[in-house]
């Protein structure tokens, strides 16, 4: 059998040429070939080759330190990126706002599943994810700035029905990262906290004519592997890079923690009941829509409160908790760590999570809560100069059974207190949230009154609900005046009907709720 070529990370940036589409594998902080990225940087910075890269990434990839995806942020280096999620990445988000580079932005599922069409020589994949929103080529189609031309989605019509079609195109190379490698090549990724894409990524470069190089931690002898723990075949691996500890980490800040993997199980720490505030608030609210036996999405910030509250209140196995990156089941982990999970049942590879959330597999999502307009509309992916991308956000809230977006009414400094059962705003945040119309359509509140999904908005002093006419009040937090402190912050009269109903009083009270009751 044949013994598959190891090199240096330097030897790897050598070998990507000028014009080479480079699809970089990866997860926030996790997972990330960084040995390769970094050279390849480096010999950009110290030669001004390789020039006019096209970057091809699915989630997001970096720390805001440079790292990862941003190692392409040089101008002449990279000429086009497609990506899911730039936040992570700003000095590349940066170039594409400056209209220097090409930028798209596609729905973080829908790019994980386009490996699998370039693996299978297909011309592309077709998917209702991102019909109305700012992908929709009626609207932008997922072009960020002026420089991008080409149309990479179109509209098309199936059997009466409107879908979208992404397009294909070919990887060059492909960087992916694995925990070992034997002397054939063959790769297993078991302390990894997930497998991301690494196959299905191997599969289209490999299918393409391009090259497979993968980062590992050790080459180990031939047969020596367990070959169900492989998740890629020697026969996809042209190049093996052996990286450093310092890069190499199992995420970002931390070496290696054995229960992200599956390779230890934490114990259970004593739940401690986190301070009231306008976050538990919002925690606490929506925790009261959980249901037994559900399967669940949560996004970072806000919407991790209602994990905590859930737990604090006894009925955290009411939900098993499920991450885009893959895990499924166990306590996901924010920050650096966001795609990782404490204690998981299962690590799926993403795509097939996307192909579960675009089916309709996740009963109740709670997301985060940015701009938002009277048509129900949630902007997270672009505001004034900076690009956050969606990420997984457009298959997650587009297709879970019921959405709620989670996080207080204004920002810039908002102040907040809980006194004697009610809201009490101390400071006003200086930004609102609820504005006329949206700049980027990220959920579209049309998609969601043509499919009949319940969509809420929950904030520490209203709620509201999406109806087919619009947006409308539906509740008022104690201590909170409908007028001032909601209606003259918004920028529209939302609808309302009767006398708005209090939220429920215990959220107020410093204790317990009682949920699992």
């Amino acid at each position: 059998m044949r013994k598959v070529k190891i090199i240096s990370a330097q030897e790897a940036a050598s070998l990507v040429k000028e014009n080479d589409t480079v699809a970089v594998n990866g997860f926030v902080g996790s997972v990330n070939p960084e040995s390769l990225t970094k050279a390849l940087e480096k010999k950009f910075l110290e030669t001004g080759a390789p020039k006019n890269l096209t970057l091809f990434y699915a989630a997001g990839l970096g720390n805001r330190d440079g790292s990862c995806a941003d190692r392409f942020a040089h101008e002449g280096m990279t000429k086009r990126v497609i990506a899911g999620h730039y936040n992570l990445a700003p000095n590349i988000g940066q170039l594409i706002m400056d209209n220097k580079i090409e930028g798209y932005n596609f729905p973080q599922g829908a790019l994980a599943q386009l490996y699998r069409a370039i693996a299978g020589g297909k011309p592309g994949i077709i998917s209702h994810v991102g019909l109305n929103t700012y992908v929709d080529p009626r609207i932008s189609g997922g072009k960020l700035n002026s420089k991008t031309k080409e149309d990479m989605v179109k509209l098309i019509e199936i059997e009466g029905n409107e879908t979208l079609f992404y397009k294909a195109f070919p990887i060059n190379v492909c960087f992916i990262r694995g925990t070992y490698a034997d002397e054939t090549g063959c790769v297993t990724l078991e302390k990894e906290v997930t497998p991301v894409d690494a196959t299905s990524a191997a599969q289209a470069a490999k299918n393409s004519g391009g090259l497979v190089i993968v980062q590992v931690e050790r080459v180990v002898k031939e047969g020596t592997l367990d070959p169900k723990l492989v998740k890629i075949p020697g026969i996809y691996v042209d190049y093996v890079v052996v990286s450093t500890p310092e890069e190499h980490e199992q995420c970002i800040g931390k070496s290696f923690d054995p229960t992200l993997c599956g390779a230890a199980k934490a114990p259970a720490g004593d739940v401690q009941a986190i301070p009231l505030s306008a976050k538990k608030v919002i925690g606490r609210r929506a925790a009261m829509e959980l249901r037994e036996g559900t399967v669940v999405n949560l996004g970072i910030g806000v919407p991790e409160y209602v994990s905590m509250v859930a737990n604090e209140e006894g009925i955290g196995d009411y939900m098993t908790l499920t991450v885009e990156a893959g895990p499924v089941g166990g306590i996901p982990l924010g920050g650096s760590q966001f795609g990782s999970s404490i204690n998981a049942d299962c690590y799926l590879d993403q795509n097939y999570q996307f192909d579960f959330y675009d089916g309709g597999g996740i009963d109740l999502a709670f997301l985060g809560l940015a701009q938002t307009d009277s048509d129900g509309n949630v902007n997270v992916s672009k505001f004034g100069p900076r690009i956050a991308g969606c990420g997984g956000f457009i298959n997650i809230t587009q297709n879970a059974k019921k959405v709620f977006f989670c996080g207080t009414f204004t920002a810039g400094g908002l102040k907040t207190a809980v006194e004697d059962g009610k809201m009490i705003i101390t400071k006003e945040g200086s930004e609102k949230k609820f504005v006329d119309a949206v700049e980027h359509i990220t959920f579209s509140g049309t998609y969601a009154n043509k499919t009949n999904q319940p969509v809420m908005y929950i904030t520490e002093r209203a709620v509201f609900e999406l109806r087919n006419d619009g947006l409308h009040l539906v509740e008022v937090a104690p201590g909170i005046d409908i007028q001032t402190q909601i209606i003259d912050l918004m920028g529209f009269v939302p609808k309302m009907e009767g006398e708005i109903k209090l939220m429920d009083g215990r959220i107020f009270k410093d204790e317990p709720m009682g949920l699992g009751k």
